[in-house]
């Protein structure tokens, strides 16, 4: 199941209108090769754009920006290890850094297992860029004075959505079912477009404390929304008659609600939360 997590061309779409304040291009060189980085349009020529700006300008002041283009490209491309390395980075350059502490909590949740070894220090690491964007967020200035104060408002309940659904993914591995009933139920409620990842895995959660009915509730509202992307409404169907099966041990069959008819698959890949 795919984060949607404002990433990918979204996220940096959003940190676009930073690149012309403070701090600015040392040279006109340097200008065009950022220029060239926002510009690129796939995940592998963001990559070598940002490369190329933190080689041949090394005291450029945009550090920080380049190590995240390259966190998040990397993550586009699926590639875990390096997402997780260059949203370090990232943090490393710019310590208030939120957009990648919340690329970092949900990139380690997803890709936390039940029996790893390491589980509980990666769930640790979750939690605390979790956390810390959370409290960023608060206080975080508009990037750009043409935002209008309600449109930085709502981008900021969003970007806060993500780090209780991070936290709340952390809570289902951790099978800390409860505390992950309340933080997606604190993301799908706090923003004005939820995600149908975060709702499929609240009704998860609901399944995993035998509150059936609720969770059957989640997967049917995902499978009746139309533009849902056909992986998460292939994973709500398939949770659904789980959820069924608990509910009715004996083998009561449960008929497929009407919108589970998948839709042709999108053209892109899709975004995960």
């Amino acid at each position: 199941m795919k984060r949607n997590v404002l990433r990918g061309a979204v996220v940096l779409v959003a940190v676009l209108p930073a690149l012309f304040a403070q701090p600015k291009p040392k040279s006109q060189d340097e200008l065009e090769a950022l220029k060239a980085m926002f510009g690129a349009a796939t995940a592998d020529a963001r990559i070598a754009a940002a490369e190329n700006v933190l080689t041949k300008f090394k005291d450029t002041e945009f550090k920080g920006v380049a190590l995240y283009f390259e966190a998040a490209s990397y993550d586009q491309k699926h590639d875990y290890d390096n997402t997780v390395v260059f949203g370090e980075r990232t943090l490393e350059a710019d310590p208030k850094n939120f957009q990648a502490m919340l690329l970092l909590a949900g990139t380690i949740a997803q890709h936390t297992k039940e029996f790893d070894l390491d589980r509980e220090e990666k769930l640790a690491k979750v939690n605390k860029y979790a956390k810390n964007a959370l409290e960023l967020i608060k206080d975080a200035p508009k990037p750009n004075a043409n935002l209008t104060d309600e449109q930085w408002a709502e981008a900021k309940k969003d970007f806060a959505a993500q780090a209780h659904a991070s936290m709340g993914a952390g809570d289902l591995v951790a099978k800390k079912y409860a505390e992950a009933e309340s933080e997606f139920k604190t993301a799908i409620e706090g923003t004005d477009k939820p995600d149908a990842a975060t709702i499929v895995r609240l009704g998860k959660a609901y399944s995993e404390e035998g509150k059936y009915d609720l969770a059957i509730a989640q997967f049917d509202k995902v499978m009746a929304t139309p533009d849902v992307n056909i992986q998460i409404r292939q994973v709500a169907q398939a949770e659904r008659v789980r959820a069924i099966g608990k509910k009715n041990p004996a083998g009561t069959a449960a008929p497929v609600a009407p919108a589970a008819t998948a839709p042709a698959a999108p053209s892109t890949p899709p975004q995960k939360p």
